[in-house]
Formats: structure tokens, C-alpha cells, sequence
């Protein structure tokens, strides 16, 4: 059947539309291979926190090649001993990890990760910019937010990929707080147009993917809400953030609530109160009496440079487009503003009273953290900034930009680059036979985690003190021994999943049998098929079981406690209430007029 004239240029004008709509991604997917080009020729670099991000890989792979997609402990750490990694730290970097390691090698996954993340920072950023810019200064923005931004500096100096997940998570979260509302104020608009559910959706994401980023996003946005509210003399900011954190966080309480509640279970304080994670130890171009390692001062002076950056690229692109009038719509460009404004405040000495009386942000470490809520801003002022300028003058400032783009790239390379070949080929083999060190804040209430170093006894037999065996054992009270150099006897792990393990052996004398695994409150323990009390060494803070002489046969399985059960239920409860808010709203009288309307 033949097609009508208007049918075929209608096609074609949809055809075009795709095109177009497809060019602007496309140039910013290459601006994101291009950044990582050198390390697609070298090969990904060691950063500070790629051992960590790995390792924590490899286990949760293993746990889900074994059946069990969402873990709580990470086996390889303390030298086999575990620790409980996948209670406190956010999911969707370790899981992504995993899965993506299903089909290539760890080498691939930090190279696929290092573009998609940087691809997703761009098109965010973009998406953001084309409220207030025109779409290939849209486009122009993106492309400076990967290159100018922390993403950069995160790939080739820290690895650390949760943390880079917040350069696409921060422009949504601003997007779908600023963008605009219904003017006629009725609340079911609101939620609508004014993306209430959406940015539920950001905040869970956000907390689901970096602790750090979650305090400094959920500070960011009441910030931003109070902003808008007093510019447009409206309380209709404030409700939708308070409705989207009440239903983002309700979300993510399947992780939150158990990291939370069993923080009194590990040395989570040990996060903050290290040296080198003081506040104070961190400010830029900070110099203290506190002798620091030259890798930190290192690391802190290269921070200040890029920090001196992009603080100058957003002054100079801010004064620029307001003296050629670009900067209109207060609703935007002041809350835009005020980002950089704040964060350079945070970043100084005098901001320390702040961080001692704000709750939790103590726990973002290093202040320079806070530079990545400012890179979308900065890269949405430059692109105002250069589309202020004639057509012909833009041409030439667009290649000189770009010019230095390319060279951040390669300037990055050459100073931040480490070699990670034989690490990456290493760490495998390394998680397997037990040879991984454990992070100091998930080891047991003080405990240092070097206790459990490759220098531990375990899965041997230490005689009980006269004090420990004249009274009856308590669930997880310590039994204040010297295991160190006195163990003995033969005895096999012969179950050694994320969460099960297996011992068996005989027991020449009663006393204590301390095994290879980090004690843990939720771990169950049974003892020839009887329940008996879970116990912890003093010094190393092991597992120590009481048998009596003859065969023993232990068994520790991990137990979901009530607090995963609740974090459970509120995630569920969240669940619902967004399915029941967003049929609701489409059901609802104002939305059925919208809809008429249109």
C-alpha cells in the first residue's frame, strides 16, 4: 500500500529527529573515551582505592556464582579471616563490579567503568544545562564536566568508583529539585512536573552507591530547597525535597538500617578519627604540624591545584556571563552559584566549627570531597560563558577549550599515572589463598585489624585460663587469652563460603578453638549439632568456640538479624508508597485535567 506524501515527510522528519537527538550523546561518549585513552593504551592506573573496590569485586562475584546475589561479609580480607565490608559499604559499586566481571576482566571492568561513569557524568550534566542553555551548549557543558571535574583526577589518582558515581547523580538530583513547578500551585503538578518521584528515586541511588556522597547530597539539597524556596517565595521546594528524601531514603533502608545500627558491632569511628581522614589534616594547600606521609601530602597538594582550577574556570566563566547579561533566570543561576560559593568556604580553615556541629560530615574524610557537587555548575557557567560570544568568536573558543581538554587528559596521564598490571593479575590469586589485608574500621570494637595478620594462629586449639572455664561462656563476650604462639592441634576448614563455614578436627584437651573468621554478632555457631555461645579473642578478635576433648565438628552460618528485616520492610513499605503515590497522582482530578488539557 503506498504511502501518502505527508505520511513519508512526517517518517522522515521523525527519522531526522532521532539523528539529532543522537549526536549530541554521541559526542559526548567519545568525550569520554578520549579522556581515558591513555589508560586503554597502558592500562587502567593504580589508584589508592582500587585495591579495595577489586577485592570487594571478586568476593561479591563469588558469593553470587555460589547463589547468594546480596552478601553480608567479604571472606579474602584479614587474611582470610573476613570482615563484614558488605553490611557497611553501599551496593550498587560492588555489585555493578561483579557483574560486569562475569564477562570481562578485572582490567575491562576498570576500563568500562572509568567510561561509563565519565559518559553518564556528561550526559547528567547536559540533561541539567538544557534547562537554562541552548542544546549544543548543552552538549559544550557536558563535555567540560568530564574533563575539568573530579572524574578525571578520580580515574587516574583514586579509583574510587563509588565516589565517581556522583558526577551523574548530583546534576539529576539538581535537576529534578529546580526544575520548574505547575504555576498554579495544585500539589499533584507538583509532584508531577516538578519531578518529586524521580528525584526519590537520585536519593536512593545516591545512598545506594557512596556513603560520603549521601551526607554531602542530602546537605546539598536542603540547602538548595531553602534557596529556592525564599527566591520563589513558595514552600513548594522545600515539600518535594522532604517528600522525595522521605521516599528515597525509605528505599534505600534495605542498606541503611543495618549500617546504621550495627555500626557498635565494628570500629566504624576509626573512618574519621585516623590521621590522615581529620578534617583538619585536609584543607587546601594545608600545611600542619601533624607529620603526615608524603603520599598524603602529595595527594592533597595535587587536589589543591585541580581545586585552584576549577574554582578560577567558574569565577572567571561567572563574571564573564553576567557582564554579557546571560545570567536571567534568578531561579537557576543563583542556586547554581551559591554551589562553588559554599564549597570553597568548606574547603578552608574557618569553616571547622561547621563540621564539628553538622551532624555526620565529619564521615565525608577529606572537605575536598565537596568539589563534586560544584562540577556540573562550573561546567554549565563555562558553556554560558563561551555561547555569550558571537558565532565566529565561539568557533575559535570551543577549539581552545577543547585543546585543553585534551591536554588534562594527557597531563593527567603523565602525572598521576601508576601501573597496575601486575596488581590486577595478582589480586585474584591473592583473594583466594587469604593474602588480603582488612580495612581497620570493619574489624571488631577495639581491635586493631592488623591483629589478624598473616602472623595469627587459627584453627587451633588453646587450653582455657582458670578465670574462663569457672564460669559459663556469654554470646560474643571476649575470652581474654593469649592465643598467639600457644595453639595446637590439627583441625580443617572444610566450608569456606561468604557466609558458611566448616571445621572439623579432634580436640586432645578441653579449651578454646579459634578459628579462622572475624567474630561477628550474626554469626551462629553450632558445635556437633548443638548451639553454643559464639565467643571472641581478645587479642585477635576471632572466632573462639569451647569444646571438650574428643571430635569436634563446628559449624557458623551467618543469620539475618532483625534489623536487616526491618531495613527490609521499609524498603518494601517505600516500594509501595511510590507504586500507590504514582497512580494515585495520574488518577487524581488535577492530573486528569492536565491531561485533557494537553
Amino acid at each position: 500500500m503506498a504511502h501518502r506524501p505527508g505520511q513519508r515527510q512526517k517518517k522522515a522528519g521523525k527519522r531526522r529527529l532521532r539523528g539529532n537527538n543522537l549526536v549530541a550523546p554521541t559526542i559526548i561518549l567519545i568525550a569520554a573515551i578520549v579522556a581515558v585513552v591513555p589508560l586503554f593504551i597502558s592500562g587502567p592506573s593504580c589508584g589508592a582505592d582500587l585495591y579495595f573496590h577489586v577485592v570487594s569485586w571478586i568476593d561479591a562475584q563469588s558469593s553470587l556464582l555460589h547463589g547468594h546475589p546480596y552478601p553480608n561479609w567479604a571472606s579474602s580480607p584479614d587474611f582470610g579471616a573476613g570482615e563484614p565490608r558488605f553490611v557497611f559499604y553501599p551496593p550498587l559499586s560492588w555489585m555493578a563490579g561483579a557483574l560486569f566481571g562475569l564477562v570481562l576482566p578485572w582490567s575491562g571492568v576498570l576500563l568500562f567503568l572509568d567510561v561509563l561513569l565519565l559518559a553518564a557524568t556528561g550526559l547528567a550534566t547536559r540533561v541539567l544545562a538544557r534547562e537554562i542553555l541552548d542544546d549544543n551548549a548543552a552538549t559544550f557543558a557536558g563535555c567540560a564536566s568530564i574533563f575539568l571535574g573530579c572524574g578525571i583526577f578520580n580515574i587516574y589518582q583514586r579509583c574510587n568508583y563509588a565516589e565517581l558515581s556522583g558526577g551523574f547523580w548530583i546534576p539529576l538530583m539538581l535537576l529534578f529539585q529546580l526544575r520548574r513547578h505547575s504555576p498554579d500551585g495544585q500539589f499533584w503538578k507538583l509532584v508531577r512536573e516538578g519531578s518529586t518521584l524521580p528525584l526519590a528515586f537520585v536519593i536512593a541511588g545516591i545512598w545506594l552507591s557512596d556513603g560520603p556522597l549521601g551526607i554531602m547530597a542530602l546537605y546539598l539539597l536542603i540547602t538548595i530547597a531553602l534557596v529556592s524556596t525564599v527566591i520563589e517565595k513558595s514552600w513548594e521546594p522545600v515539600v518535594r525535597a522532604t517528600v522525595a528524601s522521605i521516599l528515597g531514603l525509605g528505599l534505600s533502608s534495605f542498606y541503611l538500617v543495618p549500617a546504621i545500627w550495627e555500626r557498635k558491632w565494628a570500629n566504624i569511628q576509626d573512618a574519621i578519627t585516623q590521621r590522615e581522614y581529620l578534617i583538619e589534616n585536609n584543607w587546601l594547600f594545608w600545611r600542619t604540624a601533624d607529620p603526615m606521609s608524603p603520599r598524603h601530602i602529595a595527594m592533597l597538594q595535587l587536589v589543591s591545584e585541580g581545586a585552584l582550577l576549577m574554582f578560577a574556570v567558574t569565577l572567571c566563566a561567572v563574571l564573564v556571563a553576567w557582564r554579557r547579561g546571560v545570567l536571567q533566570d534568578k531561579r537557576w543561576w543563583i542556586p547554581l552559584v551559591l554551589i562553588p560559593a559554599v564549597v570553597l568556604i568548606f574547603l578552608l580553615p574557618i569553616s571547622l566549627p561547621l563540621w564539628h556541629w553538622l551532624p555526620a560530615l565529619r564521615f565525608l574524610q577529606y572537605p575536598w570531597r565537596l568539589l563534586l557537587l560544584m562540577q556540573s555548575s562550573m561546567a554549565i557557567f563555562l558553556a554560558s560563558a563561551v555561547w555569550s560570544f558571537s558565532l565566529r568568536s565561539r568557533k575559535w573558543i570551543v577549539c581552545a577549550t577543547t585543546i585543553v581538554f585534551l591536554a588534562v587528559a594527557v597531563g593527567a596521564w603523565g602525572i598521576l599515572y601508576k601501573d597496575c598490571q601486575t596488581v590486577l593479575a595478582a589480586l585474584p590469586g591473592l583473594a583466594e589463598q587469604g593474602q588480603i589485608w582488612g580495612k581497620p574500621e570493619y574489624s571488631p570494637p577495639g581491635i586493631p585489624s592488623t591483629m589478624a595478620g598473616p602472623g595469627a594462629s587459627f584453627n587451633c586449639l588453646v587450653a582455657g585460663t582458670e578465670e574462663n572455664s569457672s564460669r559459663a561462656p556469654d554470646a560474643g563476650s571476649p575470652v581474654h587469652i593469649q592465643s598467639q604462639g600457644k595453639c595446637e592441634g590439627d583441625f580443617h576448614q572444610v566450608a569456606n563460603l561468604q557466609e558458611r563455614k566448616g571445621f572439623t578436627g579432634s580436640a586432645s584437651h578441653a579449651g578454646y578453638l579459634i578459628l579462622r573468621l572475624r567474630s561477628y554478632p550474626n554469626w551462629v555457631v553450632t558445635l556437633n549439632g548443638q548451639s553454643v555461645p559464639q565467643m571472641m579473642e581478645s587479642t585477635t578478635g576471632l572466632v573462639a568456640v569451647p569444646v571438650a576433648q574428643g571430635p569436634v565438628a563446628v559449624l557458623v552460618n551467618w543469620k539475618t538479624s532483625a534489623d536487616v528485616i526491618a531495613g527490609r520492610c521499609l524498603s518494601v513499605v517505600a516500594a509501595l508508597l511510590l507504586v500507590a503515590f504514582y497512580r494515585f497522582e495520574w488518577k487524581s482530578p488535577a492530573a486528569s485535567a492536565s491531561t485533557e488539557n494537553r
